[in-house]
């Protein structure tokens, strides 16, 4: 099937978290849908990795499906679980921290 989504099964159920692999060290990312009005993506973080503090252009949604990540926004400091969101506006600063081995669905809307 043809369409904007790719690299995800299509017509049939899937959990998320199995589309996207722990690897010792890394963050691992496998897109979903991008263009210039969305992006969808997985990640998954390893205990200890983090991706550094950033912006984007985009309201941006995470949602946390497996473990325990720390996001801070602003300056503030936030500890998601699992089935937890959180949603960073656009333009302000923000960073991931895997304080545990976490993996996320990160949605940007542009």
């Amino acid at each position: 099937m043809e369409g904007p989504m790719k690299n995800i099964p299509k017509g049939e159920p899937v959990d998320l978290r199995d589309l996207v692999p722990y690897q010792e060290g890394q963050v691992v990312s496998r897109t979903l849908a991008q263009n210039e009005h969305v992006s969808v993506t997985l990640f998954a973080f390893e205990k200890g990795e983090e991706i550094s503090t950033h912006a984007s252009g985009g309201d941006a949604m995470v949602t946390v499906l497996e473990g325990t990540g720390r996001f801070t926004v602003g300056g503030t400091v936030h500890t998601l679980t699992q089935g937890q969101s959180l949603v960073m506006p656009a333009r302000v600063p923000h960073a991931v921290y895997g304080q545990e081995r976490f993996k996320m669905l990160l949605t940007v809307v542009f």
